[in-house]
């Protein structure tokens, strides 16, 4: 019988698939981090993996706790600072992709990862910008992942840039040609953007989830490819991967309950 997955697992799966061997990526914490991980251990071994804080070529053991946690890796090629990182690196084109997560995003890709509410009297305060604004806007392209975020026709404030107003604005803005965001991965399905209008559209549907109910998350009228993918089911290798490496990223606190009683058990049998 096939291992049961999370759906944050099947997110990391599909996202990693989007890395390619021998591409330089910058990547955060969290589910951005499993991914780029899981792509190395899979199909790109020889992806360089650079964090915010400056370390180059790290290959992690355990997920960083936090931008800057060296301890997380059995080496790296190099550290630098964050000027270094934006000034000489990522602003001068050297990075090939990105992994961001996303809190609000509208049909252009354009994203909140800061405040929530009304302008001048928001509710809530997310994680916020921190290298995103940098990442996106010079990486050669971003991956972006949405767990718990909403579409929206207007973000409640604009943090990092997708593609403006749609077309050419955002290389009109300055950005680098042919940069932007290539696709992004939620809990239901996977959207990907028009190459001339830069409009979202759905791409793929996960296992079990219909166009209807995409349609009733995404407040504009949603364009549909001709022919929808669907996701495939994360292997059990990758499983197995994500497990050791970022239970608490990918399983959840029932899943890692069941797991973990499960080897509980498996111990149990064998010394009796």
């Amino acid at each position: 019988m096939a291992t049961k997955y999370t759906i944050q697992e099947l997110i990391v799966s599909r996202a990693a698939k989007e890395l390619k061997d021998r591409e330089f990526v910058v990547i955060g914490q969290g589910i951005a981090m499993a991914a780029g991980v899981l792509a190395r251990k899979t199909h790109a071994p020889n992806a360089v993996i650079l964090t915010e804080a400056g370390l180059l070529g790290i290959d992690p053991f355990k997920v960083p706790l936090h931008i800057a946690d060296p301890t997380c890796t059995r080496g790296f090629t190099y550290s630098c600072d964050m000027i270094d990182i934006f000034t000489t690196i990522l602003n001068q084109g050297y990075v090939d992709v990105t992994f961001l997560g996303v809190g609000q995003i509208d049909r252009y890709g354009n994203m909140n990862s800061s405040y929530l509410g009304e302008p001048g009297n928001y509710a809530t305060r997310m994680t916020g910008a921190g290298g995103a604004p940098e990442f996106i806007g010079y990486a050669g392209r971003a991956i972006l992942t949405m767990s718990g975020g909403t579409f929206v026709e207007k973000l409640d404030y604009f943090t990092s840039p997708g593609y403006l107003d749609g077309g050419e604005s955002r290389y009109a803005a300055g950005m680098p040609e042919g940069s932007g965001p290539s696709v992004l991965i939620t809990t239901r399905g996977v959207f990907m953007f028009d190459k001339v209008t830069k409009e979202m559209y759905l791409a793929g549907l996960h296992p079990g989830v219909t166009v209807d109910d995409i349609r009733a998350e995404v407040p504009w009228d949603l364009k549909i490819a001709d022919r929808l993918e669907t996701t495939p089911a994360p292997t059990e290798e990758e499983i197995a991967i994500l497990r050791n490496f970022a239970p608490d990223v990918t399983m959840g606190r029932k899943l890692q309950l069941e797991v973990v009683m499960k080897q509980v058990f498996n111990l149990l049998s064998k010394g009796a």
